[in-house]
This record gives C-alpha cells, structure tokens and sequence, in this order.
C-alpha cells in the first residue's frame, strides 16, 4: 500500500520541466520571417494591441512632461521593452492558432486562454511590474544622485548631459544600472509567457526555463533582446507610431522563438 501512495504522490504527477535547445542566429531570422507572416495573416488583433500602447506611451509622455518629470521621460520609454513580452501574450495566442488551423477572430481569442496559463500569467505579470518598478526608482535615484531633486527642464537636462562631465557620468551609471536591470527581467520573462500559455506549467517553473534558455545561447539570446530594445526605441521616436508595426511582428516572432528553444514534447 505504501508503495502505491508513493507511486501515485502528487509530486509524480506534476509536468516535467521542459527541455531547452540552445538557439542560433538562423533561428532569430526564421523566427522574424515567421512572425512578419503571422502579422499579414491576421494583422487586426495585431495592430489593436498596437494601437493600445501607442496611445498609453503619449499619455505617460504627456503625465512625464505635465509634472516636470521629463528625466524619467527616458526609462519609462525603455520600460517598455521589458513589458512587451506581456503585452504579447494575445499575440502568441494568434500565432498559436494560426499554426493549428484554427479562427484568429476576436471573439475567438477573447477566453482563449485556459484558467490556469491565466492565474500563471497573472503572476508573471507581477513580476515583470515590480522589475518596471524597480527600474523606474533606479531610474530616480540615479538622477537625484547626480542632479539632486530638483527636476530641471528638458532643455537644460538634455545640455548637461552632452555638455558636461556630469551629464556623461550620469548617462553612463545610468545606462549600465539599467542594463543589469533589463538584461534580468530578459532573462526571466524571454520565454515565460509563451511557454505559460501553451504548457501547464507554473510562472516559477517558466522563469526558470526563460534563464535556462538564456545561458544555453547567452551571446545570441542578449543579442536577441538587444535587438528587441533597438527596435522598440525605433518605434517609439516617432511619437509611438511604430510599435502599431514592430510590437505585434515581435510577438509573433518570439512565439516562434520559443517553439524553437522549448522542443514540442
């Protein structure tokens, strides 16, 4: 009897952890044509999430600029990068469907996600929320170092950081801060919410999967999140306006990314 209880213990039942296959260069191209096809094929829901953060990105830039808050103007532009895995997740979904066959219509995707990849998700997004958090004091606390905490305006602000030695040291602390930061929230959430939503896993079993994938290919994988930050920067000089384009054809890539990094069981 006691062999049986042990057999069948809840700890046996859990999924196992999944398997990691180190990416390369020619999997991040594949995964970019791939995620350029799924956005011409069902492009509405696509450029919706779009359109929802072009408009969140001017409101944050007019509350910045209202409130005399113009040197966090800079971080909250990079943040987003480190929130667009979550912004995604509807994206992921399409691009789910799509390689099965099946209606990517907004009806269809609203309640597509099962119960718990929901709770999970919910959890993931915390995470990710307290890592923005973080980097936005971080982001604070470096400017009051240099600049005390007086905010000064923009023009001034821009003039002392090209001008004076100050200025270079505080974009340099800055910018090395805030990619320890970001290059640990990449880590962390990479792969975590595809593999949420297509496995029946937990968001701690995720993250750990995410870093795993990191270290199996660490050189291509920052290159990866370089190259996500250098484009999502590209989108958002023109008022936001590009992350209509390069947010949903990045989710939809980074779908096809982790397909490639997390083998199908």
């Amino acid at each position: 009897m006691t062999d049986l209880v042990a057999a069948t213990s809840p700890l046996d039942l859990r999924p196992t952890e999944p398997r990691v296959r180190a990416i390369t260069v020619d999997d991040i191209s594949a995964s970019l044509a791939d995620g350029l096809r799924d956005f011409r094929a069902a492009p509405t829901f696509g450029l919706l999430v779009g359109a929802v953060y072009v408009l969140a990105g001017n409101v944050l830039f007019w509350i910045a600029a209202t409130f005399d808050m113009m040197f966090l103007a800079y971080p909250l532009a990079a943040g987003f990068a480190l929130v667009a895995p979550f912004a995604a997740t509807g994206l992921y979904e399409t691009s789910r469907r799509l390689g099965r066959g099946e209606s990517t219509d907004f009806v269809s995707l609203i309640g597509a996600v099962p119960p718990h990849a929901r709770r999970e998700l919910g959890y993931m997004a915390l995470v990710t929320v307290f890592g923005l958090i973080g980097w936005i004091y971080a982001a604070g606390f470096v400017y009051a170092l240099f600049f005390g905490l007086r905010p000064l305006e923009a023009p001034d602000l821009i003039t002392a950081i090209v001008s004076t030695p100050r200025g270079v040291a505080f974009l340099m602390a800055g910018n090395l801060i805030g990619g320890v930061i970001a290059t640990v929230i990449f880590s962390l959430s990479a792969l975590s919410y595809p593999l949420l939503l297509d496995r029946d896993h937990d968001f701690v079993t995720a993250m750990i999967v995410s870093i795993r994938a990191v270290f199996a290919a660490p050189w291509v994988m920052l290159g990866w999140g370089v190259f996500i930050g250098t484009m999502l920067a590209i989108a958002i000089l023109p008022m936001f306006l590009g992350l209509l384009v390069v947010l949903p054809w990045l989710g939809h890539a980074t779908w096809h990314l982790y397909r490639r990094a997390v083998p199908a069981v």
